[in-house]
């Protein structure tokens, strides 16, 4: 069956399940507890802190493992608001993801810039400038679009806001595992992220801190990592997310050379057999797997619905948004009228992706035209 939604769920890598199920039988004990069996957990534990650094860039204390990029999101929001005078600004991406959108409301409620965007979405780093320059003291760009595939030039962001002490909180769950991760943790971001997007098991992510913050804190309680999240750790599940990642950041090369030739035929061919057809933020830079279509007519229920009945799973855009009535923010964001919005179905490959896959899609959706378009 093949498989078009990798940027709401990807399958369990190989590699995760054998770490998951090799570290619940040797390892199952409390990393807190006191005791030999406990103190080898404890130490495996630090060696995935130090795998990350090793990855992404900065230091093993500043990892701090947790559910994923919606926890991450409040948490380091919070931890801004409680930092940050009262009067503060932040200046967001309108395209950030719903849970971003949310936290955001939620701490910093009346106090959100909006940065314009370019074409497909895109911040130029000159209008996160001159969001600075306005007196932003935090700055929040995803590092890739879950929806689009728009990659934004988080170095260059990331650079601003240090010459300028401000904040900046970079979502960089759909750019890990995709893209090459290193310098992401060295760029003085706050970083959210969620392993299941990269072959993890659902639930475990993490936040990387920009530098050290002994007041970071997600929950009160226990002490644990270092005191900035309470709660005995998932160790089987960071075991998992370790693997996937290393193993995602060893395949890359792969993964952006070949599959984004499918990708690109796919698009090109996509055109000439469907006429009308359109893909969201086409020039722009975007992920290898990643292809936003705006079919010629009928809504985007009716296609996901047939599409699915011959067996190719794909979505609408963000899975955090199905079933919400009216377009996606993502696409009023970039001023699409909601009448194209309504037609717009999101395509993302990944790891497990056949050549085979893209020609099936591809027939699969000139099938389901032809059904829509004489209402069989």
């Amino acid at each position: 069956m093949p498989y078009f939604d990798y940027n709401a769920t990807a399958p369990l890598a190989d590699c995760a399940r054998e770490a998951w199920l090799r570290v619940q039988a040797e390892h199952w004990q409390n990393p807190s507890s006191p005791g030999r069996a406990a103190a080898r957990a404890r130490l495996r534990l630090e060696s995935y802190h130090e795998a990350l650094a090793v990855l992404l860039g900065g230091e093993p204390s500043q990892y701090v493992f947790n559910s994923g990029a919606t926890e991450g999101a409040h948490a380091v929001l919070a931890h801004w608001a409680g930092q940050l005078p009262p009067t503060a600004r932040i200046a967001v991406a309108a395209t950030e993801h719903a849970c971003v959108l949310a936290a955001a409301g939620r701490f910093f409620p009346g106090r959100i810039d909006w940065l314009p965007s370019g074409p497909g979405g895109l911040v130029p780093p000159a209008v996160v400038t001159a969001a600075i320059a306005a007196g932003a003291a935090g700055v929040v760009v995803m590092a890739a679009q879950n929806e689009t595939g728009v990659l934004q030039p988080w170095p260059e962001i990331a650079a601003s806001c240090r010459r300028a002490s401000v904040h900046f909180l970079c979502d960089a769950t759909q750019w890990l595992g995709k893209l090459p991760g290193a310098g992401l943790g060295s760029c003085g971001a706050w970083l959210i992220a969620s392993g299941h997007k990269f072959g993890a098991p659902k639930g475990v992510g993490f936040v990387k801190l920009p530098k050290p913050e002994p007041d970071f804190r997600t929950s009160g309680g226990g002490m644990q990592q270092n005191g900035h999240r309470a709660g005995t750790e998932d160790l089987a599940g960071i075991a998992a997310l370790t693997a996937a990642l290393v193993h995602a950041e060893q395949s890359q090369v792969l993964w952006e050379s070949q599959r984004l030739a499918w990708k690109d035929r796919f698009e090109n061919d996509l055109l000439r057999a469907l006429p009308g057809t359109r893909i969201v933020a086409r020039e722009a830079e975007r992920l290898w797997n990643t292809s936003l279509i705006l079919v010629p007519y009928g809504e985007q229920t009716k296609w996901l619905a047939r599409l699915d009945k011959i067996d190719l799973q794909l979505s609408s855009g963000s899975a955090c948004n199905q079933g919400q009535k009216g377009p996606s923010h993502v696409l009023a964001a970039l001023r699409l009228p909601a009448e194209d919005a309504r037609r717009a179905l999101r395509i993302s490959s990944g790891w497990q992706t056949t050549e085979d896959d893209w020609n099936q899609l591809l027939s699969g959706l000139e099938q389901v035209h032809e059904e829509i378009r004489t209402g069989t």
